[in-house]
């Protein structure tokens, strides 16, 4: 057990002051779901951690805009899977949430907090013996050359190939959704598919975010293709486990032809990845299932498997292909 300094801020403002004072080795604490793990693993040790669940405003699920869904960055995983106009507008963001964890880890968990959970590459978790480039700036992968069987097909590197996690921001990818973050210089907005950053030769540096700056709100454009949307995820077993492959999509059609499409992958590459060609090639075509089987094939083009993992690019198209017919069943 390593010492900590344990701080509970009251506002936004005072939370960010206490992460830029405390840098480095600070950590904001709010559902502690990932924190706790990768505390008890030794993956981190931070010198102080920062309770923000006291904040005022955070935990509220504000649907009475009607240009977009609010959702504040402590609600619960369970709040937001389980409130009634997520689950009419945008069902795949609901069974995103509901699919990721078992009800008491929704129950604890956050949504801005999910965002930013780590990779559970065994490699990363598993200690100092193995080289790991998150872990360790410089010290290698040892996915690359190991045991690769979930590791990532699309957006890796010699550096990293370990996959994102999530399934949540996957499916907030597909519909364009924002983070509002605040920081000691102030508030701003970036497109959540701009959040996570490719693995490049900095695998370690995972977010566009200072070390200072905190999510305070998601915010989802509402639109009338969300109603047509699912999430599909492949797993080794069926209850809560990470995905092998996974696909957030939305169809819009009209008279069978498609007016707009969505596809984002999870389960296959380091960071949610949007298929915006596979998107392109469906828009203003007649719907059909080999239509939907070329967009998937497409969403996995520049696909690059390990010695292990090979098998993702097939089970990925035709975890594609499925979802598409599944969003076909709501459109």
């Amino acid at each position: 057990m390593h010492d900590f300094a344990y701080l509970r801020p009251r506002s936004t403002g005072e939370a960010v002051q206490l992460l830029a004072r405390n840098q480095p080795g600070a950590r904001y604490f709010a559902g502690g779901t990932t924190l706790f793990d990768l505390m008890k693993l030794g993956v981190e040790a931070p010198a102080t951690v920062i309770d923000i669940t006291r904040i005022e405003g955070l935990r509220d699920v504000d649907t009475a805009s009607r240009g977009e869904l609010r959702i504040g960055a402590l609600a619960a995983m369970s709040d937001v899977a389980d409130n009634a106009v997520v689950q009419r507008e945008f069902p795949a963001l609901s069974e995103s949430l509901w699919k990721a964890a078992s009800q008491q880890l929704r129950n604890m968990a956050t949504v801005g907090g999910n965002l930013l959970q780590r990779t559970r590459c065994a490699y990363f978790r598993g200690g100092p013996e193995f080289a790991c480039n998150k872990r360790v700036p410089g010290s290698g992968c040892s996915a690359v050359g190991g045991q690769n069987r979930g590791h990532a097909v699309l957006g890796g590197s010699d550096a990293c190939v370990a996959v994102y996690p999530g399934d949540w921001a996957v499916a907030l990818v597909a519909f364009d959704a924002l983070v509002d973050t605040v920081s000691p210089r102030g508030e701003r907005t970036l497109p959540v598919r701009e959040l996570h950053r490719a693995p490049g030769a900095t695998p370690h540096l995972e977010t566009v975010l200072a070390a200072d700056e905190l999510i305070v709100r998601i915010r989802v454009p509402r639109r009338s293709i969300g109603r047509g949307s699912t999430y599909h995820k492949i797993r080794d077993r069926e209850s809560y486990a990470f995905a092998l492959a996974s696909a957030a999509v939305a169809l819009e059609l009209r008279s069978n032809r498609v007016a707009d499409a969505r596809i984002a992958l999870g389960g296959v590459a380091t960071h949610p990845w949007r298929a915006a060609e596979a998107e392109r090639s469906l828009v203003g075509q007649p719907f059909t299932r080999a239509a939907a089987r070329r967009a998937a094939e497409l969403a996995f083009e520049g696909a690059k498997p390990l010695e292990h993992n090979a098998f993702k690019v097939a089970l990925g198209i035709e975890t594609v292909t499925d979802a598409l017919m599944l969003a076909r069943e709501r459109s």
